[in-house]
């Protein structure tokens, strides 16, 4: 007999899309999401509802992973293990009765958007920082490294074998911690993986498919069926393979072909689980949590089966996404008596009123899964570059610029059109989310009354840019730089710190001992503390990079100076073209790294000189690749090797002159800059703040010889005058040289010069809550950091979380009034 699955319940209790699901018993279900929050779902039998039980808020932002260890002598109920968007991994003690984790491990440096738990209890962690960790009694145990891109899964084989899959389309094995083999097959990023018992395991990807492996590397068989990126896959008990994805389905999959197609009334199915019965538990962009059983006696009654059916039915589904399409040639009803020919089939019907009906073949019955639709702007093409087009948007990207022509049809997947749009136009690939958003808006092509609409990366499994409400902070919306992808600044753990704060005795928040371990050394295990944000002691880099994209572009403007009469004499030498190509390579192996080099036998300070002899005489519209390979530099090597004392004058005196700052005062409403010189002023922004460091074993980078030439700098600058982007990265550099001052440079925390520049920060953003944030966070380093306790400071620090009435405002500005007060 068939077995065939049917609704056995829904759980509504998150408020935004249910990321992942665990599900180690029949009455015990986990659950994370994107509202910020973990859930403990428990019921006391199997024929019983499920009620929550406990609700966390784990983090501000995104909770994308969850996993349960089961009970101990500690945990009687077990404890639940959640990853999240701030990069930690929190570990609560299920019905402890405190919502505070029993432990935080601390070593991604992003996202952690995997977790798996083996037999004995190690946990496995995957994220977004290219790493997998393995952990042991809450310490960490292993790194492992060796991915190109995001670690997207990783589960345990056994206690020293481990797998991983990453956006950069292979799979690795690892014994211990070092890597033994690398599966290669799928064509674009590996989502998730899951063991096969006896045989090996199996993987989804982006590129829609399933596939199972022996361990040693063979492919047994690809399972086909979903039309889009594949998220998540689990194995039932009865070794029938699940998985799920952004086609709005769940697919069982029996002896290597689709045994059943469960449709649901979301976008995207972000994860799939199964309880040991075999139900099966997914969690989707509709905010719900599903389980689906075989069992006659744990199906939903009579009336929820409908109203789920109901719910599927009423999806609209656009007329582009099955191509064109001559109503009149289509069957009617009566074509629903002949039965399907495989599982998934899909058929359009003509109703009688006209419109087109999706059906689907599963379970031996056709079933009603859409509605097709017309989107705005469909029913006439546009003619672009000789090809028609659903719709031929127009972008205005720059200020005073040309707007930029953006084609796009109905049935493409947004980021796919809009990495083509940006590689046309030799825009960063840190607008792909922007322009992703702005085509979901503008195109209008699935409309789910009960979905968010949310979409995802499909390289890198990054959630769409969100702008911050003009509200309050909370919540999971992330803040994200246009033009670097960095995200907005949480007082946490710098982001290339690989340790974890300390128990020990009380010392004095700005002047006492550092309370973080140096890097490698183990992190014990910890009772999460309640910390306040100030001091902030670590620098925020600017070290996004696309190094491939740089040289391209760079190598494209030499060739246009050579292929010009009059410039060609400022092109690149042999000699310069072997440094670039040299300091490239560097670049391409570091700049996966979590953190910066401190000193480097491949980088010498002549090669260094190089970049910036060719930089100061190349003229002012092509600069820019140039500044930005400084600004790496300052990151990932700013202490190359052979440098003489006086390198830190050298390199400002470069970037300066690069950005034609001697003329920087004059600028005003009338005496506007140009496009390429703002580039460049931003950019030189950027560098500067790479050039002041903290490290995480307290050391810093930039007190000697580089903040007293930077304060002159900035002295000649019209903050009334500067960009958006500038101003953000002017606060970034204002912070930074704050963190460093509590390092290093007491003195610069008392420069008249400089607390001028973050008063005026503080006092006249207006339009940037993050570029306000940072200012006033560096206001509060230099309020405790210098003593001072100037009161006429009180009303400019309480007058900004009424300009921006942020909770990480507020919170900021009690505590900077505290110092003033003390």
């Amino acid at each position: 007999m068939t077995v065939m699955y049917k609704l056995s319940a829904s759980l509504d209790g998150h408020a935004q899309d249910v990321r992942a699901v665990a599900s180690p018993s029949p009455t015990l279900l986990l659950s994370a999401s994107r509202d910020s929050t973990a859930i403990v779902w428990t019921r006391p039998d199997e024929k019983s509802s499920f009620t929550i039980t406990e609700t966390y808020k784990v983090s501000d932002r995104f909770v994308n992973a969850i996993a349960y260890i089961p009970p101990t002598a500690e945990a009687p109920k077990g404890y639940m293990v959640t990853g999240s968007q701030d990069s930690l991994i929190n570990v609560y003690i299920i019905g402890s009765g405190t919502e505070e984790p029993a432990y935080r491990l601390i070593g991604h440096s992003d996202n952690v958007c995997s977790l798996n738990i083996s037999s004995e209890g190690l946990i496995i962690s995957g994220s977004w920082d290219r790493t997998a960790r393995v952990w042991k009694d809450f310490k960490a145990l292993y790194e492992l490294r060796g991915h190109e891109l995001s670690v997207l899964a990783a589960i345990a084989l056994t206690e020293t074998e481990f797998l991983t899959a990453s956006a950069d389309k292979t799979i690795r094995l690892w014994d211990h911690h070092k890597q033994v083999r690398v599966f290669t097959g799928h064509t674009d990023a590996v989502r998730g993986l899951t063991l096969i018992p006896e045989i090996g395991f199996a993987s989804c990807s982006n590129d829609g498919d399933v596939r199972v492996w022996t361990v040693e590397g063979d492919s047994i068989f690809i399972l086909s069926g979903h039309t889009s990126f594949v998220y998540s896959v689990t194995a039932l008990p009865n070794s029938d393979i699940v998985s799920s994805g952004e086609d709005r389905t769940v697919r069982v999959w029996r002896d290597g072909e689709s045994a059943q197609v469960i449709v649901h009334p979301a976008i995207s199915v972000w994860t799939v689980s199964h309880m040991p019965n075999g139900d099966i538990v997914s969690g989707a962009s509709d905010k719900t949590i599903r389980i689906f059983s075989a069992t006659h006696e744990r199906w939903a009654s009579e009336p929820e089966l409908k109203a789920f059916d109901e719910l599927v039915a009423n999806q609209a589904i656009p007329t582009q996404s099955t191509g064109t399409v001559d109503k009149n040639k289509l069957p009617g009803e009566e074509a629903l008596n002949t039965p399907g020919k495989k599982e998934g089939e899909n058929k359009l019907i003509r109703t009688v009123g006209g419109s087109v009906d999706v059906y689907t073949w599963t379970g031996g019955n056709w079933m009603k899964v859409g509605e097709m639709t017309d989107s705005v702007g469909s029913s006439e093409k546009k003619m672009y570059m000789g090809k028609e087009w659903d719709y031929v948007f127009e972008v205005d990207v720059q200020e005073g610029a040309p707007k930029l022509k953006l084609p796009y049809n109905a049935n493409e997947n947004p980021y796919i059109a809009a990495q083509r749009f940006l590689g046309q136009n030799d825009l960063p690939i840190s607008y792909l989310d922007q322009v992703a958003k702005f085509i979901e808006q503008q195109a209008g092509a699935v409309n789910l009354a009960s979905s968010n609409n949310q979409y995802v990366d499909p390289f890198t499994g990054a959630s769409r840019y969100q702008p911050a409400s003009s509200g309050t902070a909370g919540g999971a919306s992330g803040y994200s730089d246009p033009f670097t992808g960095a995200s907005r600044y949480q007082p946490s753990p710098s982001p290339h710190s690989a340790s974890a704060p300390s128990s020990g005795a009380y010392s004095d928040p700005f002047t006492g001992a550092s309370r973080y371990a140096p890097p490698g050394t183990s992190v014990a295990p910890q009772q999460a503390p309640k910390t306040k944000t100030l001091p902030v002691r670590w620098t925020l880099p600017f070290r996004q990079c696309n190094v491939p994209a740089m040289r391209t572009k760079l190598l494209q403007l030499n060739d246009a100076l050579k292929s010009d009469v009059t410039a060609s004499v400022i092109a690149l030498s042999k000699l310069e073209l072997s440094v670039v190509d040299r300091v490239f390579a560097f670049l391409q192996k570091v700049s996966g790294s979590v953190g910066p080099s401190k000193s480097t036998s491949e980088l010498k300070w002549t090669d260094v000189d190089t970049v910036l002899q060719i930089l100061t005489r190349w003229p002012e519209g092509q600069r820019f690749p140039l500044i930005d390979l400084v600004r790496l530099l300052l990151f990932f090597a700013p202490v190359p090797a052979e440098a003489p004392p006086n390198a830190p004058a050298l390199v400002l005196e470069a970037l300066l002159e690069a950005s034609n700052w001697s003329q920087i005062s004059k600028v005003s409403e009338e005496l506007p800059m140009s496009k390429s010189w703002e580039t460049n002023v931003l950019l030189v922004l950027r560098a500067f703040t790479n050039c002041l460091q903290v490290w995480t074993d307290g050391t810093s980078f930039g007190a000697n010889g580089w903040i007293s030439g930077i304060i002159n700098a900035l002295n000649d600058l019209p903050f009334e005058s500067l960009s958006k982007a500038q101003r953000l990265a002017y606060a970034t550099l204002l912070l930074n040289l704050s963190c460093v001052g509590l390092a290093a440079s007491p003195d610069a925390l008392k420069n008249t010069q400089y607390q001028a520049f973050v008063l005026k920060a503080v006092q006249e953003e207006a339009s940037d809550s993050e570029a306000a944030y940072r200012a006033l966070a560096a206001l509060g380093n230099i309020v405790g950091g210098s003593q001072t306790r100037d009161s006429s400071l009180i009303s400019v620090v309480e007058a900004l979380p009424s300009r921006f009435p942020e909770d990480r405002m507020r919170t900021l500005s009690t505590e900077i009034k505290s110092l003033l007060a003390g």
